[in-house]
C-alpha cells in the first residue's frame, strides 16, 4: 500500500484545506526579535546610566543622597504617568514609528544629561527620560503578538527580558572605564548616541511581517495559524481595544473592586517586593560599592557583572521550573507560586552583606540575592491566571502600577537612609525586610490561583 507523506514542522498544514508546502519557512521573526533585544538592552543602559554615574556626579554637582534617590526616582514618576498616553499612542500609530521616536527622544534626553550642571536640569531631563520610554514595553508586546505565534510568545519575551540584565552586565565593565578616563558625563554622551543612532537602524530594518522582504508565505501562515496578526490594518488594534472596552462596561470602580480580591492584592504587593529589589541594583548598586565596599572605579565594573548574569540566569530559571512544574502534574498553585516564593525569600538574605568584611562574598551574596529577584520575576504569568472575562488590561494595569510603583518608592526610602545614616546597612535591612513580605503575601494572601468573577 502507498506510504503516507511524510512532512516536517514547517510543512504541516496550517488549516483545513490548506497544501502541504515543500518550501522552509523563512525565520524574519528571529530578526525582528533581535531589534528588540537590543533596544530593551539601550533602553535599560540610559535609565540606569545615571546609577554607574552617581558616585562621581554627587561629587561635582554637590548632591547629597536624599537628592540623589529623589533623582533616580523621578524617573518612575513620568514613566507610570505616561504608560496609558503612550499606549493610545501606539495604538494610532503602529510600533515602527512609535519605537522610533521613542528611542530616538530617551537617547536626547540621555545625551542632554550629560551637559547639566545642577539638579534642575538633571530633574527635567530624568522626568523627559520616563515619558519617552514609557511606550518602549508596550511596544514590545505588541511586536511579539504581532511577529510570533502564541506557542513562541514566551521564548521571544524571555529572550528580549534577559537583554535587561545581559547588556547591563556587560557593558558595565566598559562603562566604568570610560568614566574613569573621560569623566562621567562621557557616559552619557556614548549611551545616548548609541541609542540614536539604533533609533536610525530600527526606522530602516523594521517592517511588519507582511511588508517584510525576508518573510517568506510559509512563515506568515505560520505566525497567522498561531495566532499573530499579520492581517491587522492601521488603527485595527485601537478599534479592537475600544470594542472590547465598551463590551466589558469599564468604569473606574471596577479597580476597587478588583483589589478587593486576595489574589490580586496578594501579587501586587509581591511585585511591589520583587521590583524593590531590582530597582536598588540599577540605581544603588553601583554606589554602595564605591561608598560602603570603598572599590575602585575598574573593580566595580567587573565586580558589577556578576549579579547582572545571575540574575539573567534566575529570569530563565525561574520560567523553566515553574513550567517543569506544571508538566509533572502539580497545580497552578505550586508551579506559579513556588519559584516565587522561593525567590523572594532567597532576595532576602541580601542583608547579609551587612555582617561579611570580603568583597568577594559580598558580591557573591548580592548575586544570590539578584538570581533570586530574577527567579521571582513571574508575576506576569498570574496576572493572565487570575484576570476576571474582559478585564486582562485594568488587571495588568493595576499589577504594573504596583511594579513601578516600587522605581518610586525604593530609590527615595534607601536615599534617606543613607543620607541619615551615612550608610547602606539601614539600607540592605530595608530592601531584605521588603523582599520577606513580598514572601508571606504569596503564602498568607494570594490564596488560590484562579479567575477573579466580579460579582455586582
Amino acid at each position: 500500500m502507498p506510504q503516507p507523506i511524510q512532512s516536517s514542522p514547517a510543512d504541516v498544514p496550517l488549516q483545513k484545506g490548506a497544501t502541504v508546502s515543500t518550501r522552509r519557512r523563512s525565520k524574519a521573526r528571529f530578526q525582528i526579535l533581535a531589534l528588540l533585544a537590543v533596544g530593551t538592552m539601550i533602553n535599560y543602559l540610559d535609565r540606569t546610566v545615571l546609577g554607574i554615574a552617581a558616585p562621581q556626579l554627587t561629587k561635582e554637582l554637590g548632591i547629597n543622597a536624599a537628592l540623589m534617590g529623589l533623582l533616580f526616582s523621578v524617573f518612575s514618576w513620568s514613566y507610570v504617568a505616561a504608560q496609558i498616553p503612550g499606549g493610545l499612542f501606539l495604538d494610532r500609530f503602529g510600533s515602527k514609528l512609535t519605537y522610533f521616536l521613542s528611542m530616538t527622544f530617551w537617547s536626547l534626553c540621555t545625551l542632554a544629561q550629560g551637559l547639566v550642571h545642577g539638579i534642575g536640569g538633571l530633574f527635567a531631563f530624568r522626568l523627559g527620560l520616563g515619558v519617552s520610554e514609557a511606550p518602549c514595553f508596550p511596544t514590545n508586546s505588541r511586536v511579539v503578538a504581532t511577529w510570533f505565534p502564541q506557542s513562541e510568545r514566551a521564548m521571544a519575551t524571555g529572550t528580549y527580558t534577559v537583554g535587561e540584565y545581559i547588556g547591563l552586565a556587560f557593558f558595565s565593565p566598559f562603562l566604568f572605564m570610560l568614566m574613569g578616563a573621560f569623566g562621567w558625563r562621557s557616559l552619557f554622551y556614548v549611551v545616548g548616541g548609541v541609542g540614536i543612532g539604533f533609533g536610525l537602524i530600527w526606522w530602516m530594518f523594521y517592517r511588519e511581517p507582511r511588508d517584510h522582504p525576508s518573510a517568506n508565505q510559509e512563515e506568515l501562515d505560520y505566525i497567522e495559524a498561531g495566532g499573530g496578526l499579520t492581517h491587522r490594518k492601521q488603527g485595527a488594534d485601537a478599534a479592537g481595544a475600544a470594542a472590547a472596552a465598551a463590551k466589558s462596561g469599564f468604569e473606574w470602580r471596577t479597580i476597587g473592586r478588583l483589589l478587593k480580591h486576595r489574589q490580586l492584592t496578594g501579587i501586587c504587593l509581591g511585585q511591589f517586593a520583587g521590583n524593590s529589589t531590582l530597582v536598588f541594583f540599577l540605581t544603588w548598586f553601583p554606589t554602595y560599592l564605591a561608598t560602603e565596599r570603598h572599590m575602585a572605579w575598574l573593580k566595580i565594573g567587573f565586580f558589577a557583572i556578576m549579579p547582572f548574569i545571575a540574575a539573567s540566569i534566575g529570569v530563565m530559571f525561574g520560567g523553566v521550573f515553574s513550567d517543569w512544574l506544571l508538566r509533572r502534574g502539580k497545580s497552578p498553585n505550586v508551579a506559579r507560586k513556588l519559584p516565587i516564593i522561593a525567590g523572594l525569600l532567597l532576595a532576602s538574605t541580601i542583608i547579609l552583606a551587612n555582617y561579611v568584611e570580603s568583597n568577594m562574598v559580598v558580591i557573591a551574596i548580592l548575586s544570590v540575592a539578584f538570581f533570586a529577584q530574577g527567579m521571582a520575576a513571574l508575576g506576569w504569568t498570574l496576572v493572565s491566571d487570575i484576570a476576571p472575562d474582559g478585564l486582562l488590561g485594568v488587571t495588568g494595569g493595576i499589577f504594573n502600577f504596583a511594579a513601578n510603583l516600587a522605581g518610586i518608592v525604593t530609590p527615595l526610602v534607601v536615599g534617606f537612609i543613607v543620607a541619615a545614616t551615612g550608610s547602606f546597612v539601614g539600607a540592605l535591612v530595608f530592601i531584605g525586610a521588603v523582599a520577606l513580605i513580598g514572601a508571606l503575601s504569596y503564602i498568607f494572601i494570594v490564596g488560590d490561583i484562579k479567575r477573579i468573577v466580579l460579582v455586582d
